[in-house]
């Protein structure tokens, strides 16, 4: 089959490779109909590449039709139409009951000191062989894979793998009072889904991007929007627009390669000192030190109304990051994060998903669909935020 594999920092590359095939009872075989570029596959791209190697399979943002099934999984068959989730989790053990599907006991990465097993995202998580690809096999499919009807685009569905529970999560998390106002710092595919959860839930919400089209995908859809390069000082603004006070709540949706003050320019040179280094010594870097540029997260910190909460969803990759916490103690913010537990959301989420309305917009966030054979050309524009490029869908 054809796959998009990694081959080095911006250089991936559609290869053919074997055919995944049953290997435990619990496997199901996929036919991929549609796969994703998700925002943190551009950390692979760009910063994470050591804890990957050449020809891995990249993509956790698949759907398709079930091609086969091992002995161990009743609950799809042959033909039925699936999304599967980025996390791979068992269903039954103490983490996945207690709705923490993400840090699963079955299929934690102890060996890294890690949670759950994630598809197609480095060694840190399994090394698990990706969804960008024709055919993916899905380890614990007596539980993960989430059925779905026959009809409607593959766009409707598509992004229960990854974003949309994953911004509804960080909206969870956020806390945001009746009525009260959340603030959504970056407008990709997460943040798109942040502002308009919010928004389907009766709060106000202010979306922060520097990106154009970003802005007015979100403005489209009710969103208040702020140019960052129209302000001094981004949380400033923010407590301005709230009489003062702040939002009750800031999502950070960018994570750790934020834009915008000497603090992402020296994150920056450190990400690009690690991508020149042996892979040995750029873990230890990574493990040990503080690589990420944090302005989303501070801005977060800084906007936030006293007593307030910061929910992240952008991924942070450094162990040794600079935080301020007398800001955080002082303010009495709570801080929330995590990995999505993608299977506790399904429920809530998934009967706005097939309403014919489309309230969450599903069917207004893929910029670009193409072939599986333009992917090495996709991730570059989307990361280099070119041709208007929000959210790229694949068609192996």
């Amino acid at each position: 089959m054809k796959a998009l594999t990694w081959h080095g920092k911006r250089d991936v590359r559609v290869d053919e490779v074997p055919d995944p095939r049953i290997q435990e009872p619990t496997d199901a075989i996929i036919k991929v109909t549609s796969t994703a570029i998700c925002g943190s596959d551009l950390h692979l791209y760009e910063v994470l590449g050591p804890y990957l190697a050449e020809g891995d399979i990249l993509g956790h943002e698949p759907m398709g039709v079930v091609e086969e099934v091992g002995s161990g999984v009743t609950q799809i068959k042959p033909g039925d139409r699936v999304v599967v989730p980025f996390n791979i989790s068992c269903g039954h053990c103490v983490f996945c009951t207690e709705g923490l599907q993400s840090q699963c006991e079955t299929t934690q990465v102890k060996e890294q000191g890690k949670g759950a097993s994630l598809f197609g995202y480095t060694s840190l998580y399994g090394s698990v062989p990706g969804g960008q690809a024709e055919y993916l096999r899905v380890p614990q499919a007596q539980y993960g894979p989430i059925k779905i009807g026959p009809d409607g685009p593959d766009e409707r569905y598509l992004f229960l793998s990854d974003i949309l529970p994953t911004a509804w999560q960080a909206v969870a998390y956020a806390a945001v009072p009746d009525g009260g106002t959340l603030a959504v710092l970056g407008l990709g595919p997460v943040g798109q889904f942040c502002t308009r959860i919010g928004r389907h839930l009766g709060f106000r919400v202010i979306g922060v991007d520097p990106v154009p089209e970003r802005r007015v995908m979100a403005a489209r859809h009710g969103i208040e929007v702020l140019d960052p390069a129209t302000v001094d000082d981004v949380p400033t603004a923010l407590i301005e627009l709230t009489s003062g006070y702040g939002p009750h709540a800031v999502i950070d949706a960018v994570g750790m390669e934020a834009h915008g003050s000497a603090g992402a320019t020296a994150g920056k040179l450190a990400q690009a000192a690690v991508g020149l280094l042996p892979d040995a010594v750029a873990r230890t870097l990574i493990e040990k030190s503080g690589v990420d540029r944090l302005t989303a997260l501070h801005n977060a910190i800084s906007a936030v109304r006293r007593g307030g909460t910061v929910s992240i969803s952008g991924v942070y990759g450094g162990t040794a990051d600079p935080m301020p916490m007398m800001d955080l103690f002082d303010k009495q913010v709570q801080v929330r994060m995590g990995q999505c537990n993608v299977k506790k959301w399904i429920d809530d989420i998934l009967p706005l998903v097939e309403d014919p309305a489309d309230p969450l917009g599903t069917l207004d966030l893929t910029t670009h669909r193409v072939p599986l054979a333009e992917a090495p050309q996709a991730y570059e524009t989307f990361q280099k935020k070119e041709d208007g490029c929000i959210k790229v869908v694949l068609a192996p």
